[in-house]
């Protein structure tokens, strides 16, 4: 299924690699606009999911960016950019994108959670999602959502930017088409409600990849 990146651009891990797409597991990008609280979300999934669930192992995966850490950002591993362009040529990431300036990437280790039948989790990007449904023979997108408002009032309360860089992220959320058979969760209220509702999608997603192990 094509998915529009926008103004970003996303490539596959360098090869060779598995064969593609890979399976039977899942693979469940959550993605949404900056103050929809992914993070959040899949902390509080992370926390109510301490065990694999329906017996299948579920990997919360960590992303390596190209930005220095920050405790009051999401909790990633990173690298500048010459060690992250090495790494991708050894075959060291799953997917790799491109995003505000910013290289990412999803550890190698993804494929063999996949792979294996498990379960894998991970903070996305749209410009991630056309190199994940090629990778990937099942996908589930999540996209979190909050109204315009309170994304505002999101980005207005961590000061990390201007008011003319929270007018773009605003304006680059609304500009944005739903994504076509995405499962859409709205985090506008209590965060652990909105989080249960992840939670449900990954214990469905074990489900199904526990009775694909079957066939």
């Amino acid at each position: 299924m094509p998915y529009d990146a926008c103004e970003d651009t996303a490539v596959p891990a360098a090869e060779p690699g598995p064969r593609l797409p890979i399976g039977p597991g899942v693979f469940i990008p959550v993605v949404g606009p900056s103050g929809a609280g992914k993070d959040t979300l899949i902390n509080l999934a992370r926390e109510r999911l301490r065990e694999s669930s329906a017996g299948v192992e579920t990997l919360f995966a960590r992303r390596v960016i190209t930005r220095k850490a920050d405790a009051s950002l999401e909790d990633h591993d990173t690298m500048d950019e010459a060690d992250f362009e090495a790494a991708a040529a050894e075959g060291a990431f799953s997917v790799t994108w491109q995003a505000h300036g910013l290289s990412y990437a999803l550890p190698a280790e993804v494929d063999r959670i996949v792979e294996e039948g498990g379960v894998v989790v991970a903070n996305g990007s749209r410009a991630a999602l056309a190199a994940i449904a090629e990778r990937f023979e099942n996908v589930t997108v999540v996209q979190v959502t909050a109204p315009r408002e309170i994304l505002a009032e999101r980005l207005a309360a961590r000061g990390r930017e201007t008011k003319a860089e929270v007018a773009l992220r605003l304006e680059r959320a609304t500009l944005v088409a739903d994504l076509p058979g995405s499962v859409v969760i709205e985090n506008a209220g209590d965060p652990e409600q909105a989080a249960q509702k992840l939670v449900t999608v990954i214990e469905k997603a074990a489900a199904r990849a526990a009775l694909s192990g079957l066939v």
